[in-house]
């Protein structure tokens, strides 16, 4: 199939390695951002096969693992209204709160339903005018687009028994964070190339050019990821810095503007919380003031509701790429996908649930 069996060919991944084995005379550190291209690069053995001197770190690009726990526990607080449906991407239903987690205040009564487009939400909203609908809006800058027409769509109907509760991040103030800490080991930035198709990667050259290191977005596929390695390591050893494009069958320096001006009209960026990591200034987006009847924070005042994290739980040391899963203490004894401390163990996308996988024997 186009675009993907070449893309997993193991011959041209085996030629790839060469180069990066031929390429490398020195130790340097690569971070992938995105928990999808963690999940394939532990799944498919990369981090094994690549020469000792690389070392791959794993980034805070997972979605459902930086949602703070105080949302988690908001949702939970609006479920169990029972004028409420509370509608969710899946992959949220495990993640724990300070007490329990969707799918348990799902089986004590709460309405709570599982859909695949914020517009799936916004349906159950208009076939269902007696009933109260939030959407627990969450993710990156791919998932913005969607949420923000979900919202523009509610306003043009009418339709006021709609709301999403917002938790949006965005990549770029992350990547200055990391770099800015005094922990710092980056020298060099695989960037998710789905979060690029949106943005573009022009934000990006500002950032390789003030820290100094290179930005290559790419693709989640082994020949992807590996190509996108090779470019990082031919930069690195020959000096140079920037950003190059390995993923431009889909992704372009602009990104896509017609997405990006749905978002600006909706929300605005704002400071954000990422669980375990803390407050990153100007690394998030809300709902601008025009729509903020479409705010269920502010609809059902619960902005208070503070959480109570597990002290087990270093959830935010890997999320940052200070330690791997296997340093966590918890990790496979406390923290396990049946009973997890922290969202990195049961998201489709988290580092912990890639190294229990296909890790935990390793």
């Amino acid at each position: 199939m186009k675009y993907i069996d070449e893309y997993r060919d193991p011959d041209r991944a085996r030629r790839i390695l060469k180069k990066i084995k031929d390429s490398v005379t020195r130790p340097w550190s690569i971070m992938e951002i995105c928990g999808g291209q963690t999940h394939s690069i532990i799944r498919n053995g990369i981090d094994q096969l690549l020469p000792d001197a690389i070392r791959l770190v794993h980034g805070p690009g997972c979605p459902v693992c930086v949602t703070p726990l105080e949302t988690l526990d908001r949702a939970l607080s609006i479920a169990e209204r029972p004028e409420v449906v509370l509608a969710s991407f899946g992959d949220m239903l495990r993640v724990p709160g300070s007490g329990k987690d969707l799918l348990t205040a799902r089986s004590e009564g709460a309405d709570v339903r599982v859909v695949y487009s914020p517009l799936e939400a916004l349906a159950i909203a208009r076939d269902n005018p007696h009933k109260e609908v939030v959407f627990l809006a969450i993710g990156f800058e791919t998932t913005a687009p969607g949420n923000a027409m979900a919202v523009k769509q509610a306003a043009k109907e009418g339709l006021n028994n709609f709301s999403e509760l917002v938790s949006q991040f965005m990549v770029p103030p992350a990547m200055k964070t990391i770099l800015s800490s005094e922990q710092k080991t980056v020298e060099g930035f695989l960037a998710a190339g789905h979060v690029c198709t949106i943005t573009g990667y022009e934000e990006y050259e500002s950032i390789a050019e003030k820290y100094h290191v290179p930005i290559v977005p790419t693709g989640f596929e082994p020949v992807d990821i590996l190509s996108g390695i090779l470019r990082v390591i031919e930069m690195l050893e020959s000096g140079r810095l920037g950003v190059f494009n390995e993923y431009s069958r889909v992704v372009s320096r602009e990104g896509n503007e017609v997405a990006r001006k749905t978002v600006n009209e909706v929300f605005e960026v704002a400071d954000r919380q990422w669980r375990g990591i803390g407050v990153i200034p100007q690394s998030g987006i809300r709902l601008r003031g025009e729509f903020s009847s479409f705010d269920a924070e502010k609809k059902y005042d619960v902005a208070h509701i503070q959480p109570d994290e597990s002290p087990l739980c270093r959830s935010g040391e890997v999320l940052q790429g200070i330690i791997n899963p296997g340093e966590c203490g918890a990790f496979g004894k406390e923290c396990t996908p049946l009973d997890p401390l922290g969202a990195p163990m049961v998201s489709a996308e988290g580092t912990c649930a890639a190294y229990y996988k296909y890790h935990k024997r390793a």
